[in-house]
């Protein structure tokens, strides 16, 4: 598959996703384009992770100014928003991996992801109040993953912040070293990979389900997947006879 923006491949359950226009991966329509069709390949492919990572020094630093102005701001928001419900639309856990500055539209990206790993030279922010606009994914999500407090700091002064203050507020899972990014990228991605993905899935997918409800409501939801297609799952079989011989699973990924 062949892309201009992007570079793609799927090897032992991951599907990644890299943002190739360095070095700041500044995020055009065409870009964004690529994106969405990247992701939705994704998707489909065998195993229960996609990763979303970067090449040059930045992860992103947002979306294109040029793409803001009166003739192309309606098809920028479109297909920026096709991004995130093509992410919203997989069962499947997205890993960000972040080395470097992850800015607006880029920050929102990451935002968006299920886990995060980032190097210890990240930073993220959405400085898009400086220009006199707001972050339409940001507002929606960053009340969601922290304090309101803190949330409306971040929206409304536009302040970067490094990836330790990213992991205190909840934004990061793990920091790891620059200098050994793509080993620790590696190590967090394992703990996931071991497992199921169709269990991993279904895992995100119940989680998802009980967002927003009561716990009466949320439960029901949660528990219907679990007794219609948790347990209707070969992997949901072998786990648990797995457990009761004492060995390894045999994962079939379905």
């Amino acid at each position: 598959m062949n892309y201009q923006y992007l570079k793609v491949k799927s090897e032992g359950g991951i599907a990644s996703v890299t943002l190739n226009r360095p070095p700041l991966n500044v995020l055009t329509i065409p870009m964004m384009e690529e994106l969405v069709s990247a992701l939705q390949w994704a998707a489909r492919e065998p195993g229960g992770l996609i990763l979303l990572e970067a090449e040059g020094k930045a992860f992103s630093a947002g979306v294109d100014v040029a793409d803001h102005t009166e003739d192309k701001v309606g098809q920028m928001i479109d297909v920026f928003d096709r991004i995130f419900l093509t992410m919203a639309g997989t069962d499947k856990a997205i890993v960000a991996a972040v080395n470097g500055a992850a800015l607006g539209g880029g920050c929102e990206l990451v935002l968006f992801c299920d886990l995060v790993v980032a190097s210890d030279r990240a930073k993220f922010g959405q400085p898009e109040i400086a220009v006199g606009v707001f972050p339409p994914v940001a507002c929606f999500l960053l009340p969601r993953l922290t304090s309101w407090p803190r949330a409306l700091e971040l929206l409304l002064s536009g302040e970067i912040v490094g990836a330790d203050r990213a992991e205190q507020l909840g934004l990061v899972n793990k920091v790891v070293p620059a200098d050994s990014f793509a080993d620790g990228v590696k190590e967090f991605l394992q703990k996931f990979a071991v497992h199921s993905p169709a269990v991993l899935a279904l895992t995100k997918k119940a989680a998802r389900a009980g967002l927003g409800r009561d716990f009466a409501g949320g439960i029901k939801a949660i528990d219907e997947i679990y007794l219609r297609e948790l347990m209707q799952t070969a992997d949901a079989v072998e786990g648990l006879k797995a457990f009761m011989e004492k060995r390894k699973p045999v994962w079939q990924g379905k």
